[in-house]
């Protein structure tokens, strides 16, 4: 056993109960994990966005988000149109812009109410470590776990 430092140990069970939070409202919705993550992707950068555009922003797979918009069009929620260059935009169909409106604006909600339980400082200092944090990881771990 390789043995880690036990702030390494809490990151990890922090971002494990982030993760799982996420899980549960996808769950609530009656989403996948993936599915909902395409939803908020829609309200966060737009009705009309790309499948680049959502992998890139949320460092998510092509192939995951491919299927799970494939999945969300079988259940009547998204279409697709042509878009920039070979790319194509995901957009709502009334039936998707309603389970957008019914499962993720509470999401949204209660986002909403966790930053505003923090005072300002809080909130710069979280963002700020947080920021830092992730550009050491990736400075050290690099792409794939590799230096």
């Amino acid at each position: 056993m390789i043995p880690l430092r036990p702030e390494v140990e809490e990151m990890n069970r922090l971002y494990k109960a982030m993760e799982e939070t996420y899980h549960a409202a996808a769950v609530a919705a009656g989403l996948s994990d993936s599915g909902f993550l395409i939803l908020y992707a829609l309200a966060e950068l737009g009705d009309g966005c790309t499948q680049q555009e959502i992998a890139r922003h949320y460092y998510a797979s092509k192939q995951t988000i491919h299927s799970s918009i494939k999945g969300l069009e079988k259940k009547g929620y998204l279409t697709m149109a042509p878009g920039p260059g070979r790319d194509r935009k995901i957009l709502l169909t009334p039936t998707g812009r309603r389970a957008l409106e019914d499962k993720l604006t509470p999401v949204f909600q209660r986002e909403n109410q966790v930053i505003e339980e923090l005072d300002p400082e809080e909130i710069q200092t979280l963002l700020a470590l947080t920021r830092k944090y992730v550009a050491v990881h990736r400075r050290l771990l690099g792409e794939g776990g590799r230096p």
